[in-house]
């Protein structure tokens, strides 16, 4: 007869027909703003997943767009000079 303790419960996985999975952004964990040439380039630290605490760096206007929510909590900003005499302005969110 079966142990029922060792019956494991299924999960519910949405497979697309490429067989990949759609996978969202947990939360922002930190911002920048670098000088490049005269021009600001906007990005913003994504934590993909929790477990693996996977995180990417992203264009935050992409982001903005694709997922408003993230975007509500506020930030606090510094800025830092380097060495070649540009500079980089930090946010952190505020919990």
């Amino acid at each position: 007869m079966a142990d029922p303790s060792h019956v494991l419960e299924q999960d519910d996985v949405q497979v697309r027909e490429d067989l990949t999975m759609g996978v969202g952004p947990v939360r922002i964990l930190d911002s920048q703003v670098k000088q490049l040439r005269g021009k600001e380039i906007k990005t913003v630290k994504v934590l993909w997943d929790e477990a693996t605490q996977e995180m990417t760096w992203e264009m935050e206007d992409v982001m903005r767009k694709s997922y408003p929510h993230l975007f509500a909590g506020k930030f606090s900003f510094s800025m830092t000079k380097n060495s070649k005499g540009g500079s980089t302005v930090r946010s952190t969110e505020i919990n």
